[in-house]
């Protein structure tokens, strides 16, 4: 039996009985450029502009906020989406700036506010624009009919976990009758551990340092990111949520090395099991002298590797209450299809 054949993948960990859709749109002028990770105050974050040509709560802030809600919803019949997207804006802008009286007094700090909309509103817009196809099912899947999909995400992220729900009351008081809540789910992110020069990435649930991968840079963003068109998506990208529930007695149980074998990096330090540091990319042509890949065929970096799924993605993964939470952006489509995620475009 080869390496590969004796170990479980990490998606045997993974039970896929909860997912759905998300993602969102903004324009206006050009936003700064992400920042290197730097030691926040928690006594008093800087606050994020929510305008811009990028929305904020993607790329920024830097380094990201470790608490987050997520609140995926549906449109009533014969609203239009276009009235209603502006003014879920104008009360971000609001919230953000803490002059909105529904924030009963408490402080935004660093809060961001991500909205995003489903592929049945992008194909009403247009069947041609990027997300306008639902994403096929697994043959794996347990997900409910009321857990996939949805027409509009609100991506609630911030230092202080106290604004996350009292701003999502704030933005479905605004939205009245229109929007019907689907689902919603609270998460932490967990500290930052310094992976390289300017980049970090927190731990997720399993022990290991996740979200080493790209892309970090403003090239890379540009690249693997945001689209660049069809204008009406342009600036925008695509996004993916996924929650799951991890099966951690049997993860725990397995030693240490079938551990790393299953996610391709050392626990402890993040390093390849090809080897280098933590931030280099894993080779995942190096084999032992008896032939067997140094990264196991079914090892998560592998699976996960831009170069094998042909796009980079920004990861947001947050721990809660029954598993994981992942919020993860990227720019293409037809390698997503190779993915067991629901995912909805930038417009």
């Amino acid at each position: 039996m080869s390496r590969a054949d004796s170990h479980p993948s990490r998606r045997a960990f993974i039970g896929a009985t909860g997912a759905a859709a998300t993602t969102g749109l903004t324009a206006g002028c050009e936003s700064p450029a992400p920042r290197p990770s730097r030691p926040s105050s928690p006594a008093s974050p800087e606050r994020v502009s929510p305008t811009g040509r990028y929305q904020a709560g993607i790329t920024l802030p830097q380094p990201a906020q470790p608490n987050l809600l997520a609140v995926v919803a549906d449109l009533g019949d014969a609203v239009a989406i276009g009235p209603l997207l502006a003014e879920l804006g104008r009360a971000v802008r609001t919230l953000t700036a803490g002059t909105d009286p529904r924030l009963v007094g408490l402080p935004p700090g660093d809060l961001t506010v991500t909205i995003g909309v489903g592929p049945r509103l992008v194909r009403m817009a247009d069947p041609a624009l990027p997300g306008a196809a639902d994403l096929p099912r697994f043959s794996r899947e347990q997900i409910a009919p009321q857990s996939r999909g949805g027409d509009l995400l609100l991506q609630i992220c911030a230092g202080d976990p106290l604004p996350l729900p009292v701003v999502a009351a704030a933005l479905l008081e605004q939205a009245g009758h229109r929007i019907r809540e689907r689902w919603r789910q609270s998460g932490r992110r967990g500290p930052n551990i310094p992976v390289d020069k300017g980049i970090s990435a927190p731990r997720n649930l399993l022990g290991f340092i996740d979200g080493i991968v790209g892309p970090h840079t403003t090239a890379e963003h540009q690249r693997h990111l945001w689209l660049a068109g069809p204008a009406p998506v342009g600036g925008g990208t695509i996004a993916v949520v996924r929650r799951m529930e991890f099966d951690l007695p049997r993860f725990t149980a397995l030693s240490v090395a079938e551990q790393e074998a299953v996610f391709g990096r050392r626990r402890a330090t993040g390093v390849p099991l090809s080897g280098g540091t933590a931030a280099w990319d894993p080779n995942l042509g190096a084999k032992t002298p008896d032939g067997r890949y140094l990264v196991p065929a079914d090892a998560h970096v592998r699976r996960a590797n831009p170069h094998v799924v042909g796009v980079g993605r920004v990861s947001g993964d947050q721990c809660f209450a029954a598993g994981w939470h992942a919020a993860s952006s990227v720019r293409a489509q037809a390698s997503l299809r190779r993915r067991p995620l629901i995912r909805c475009p930038k417009c």
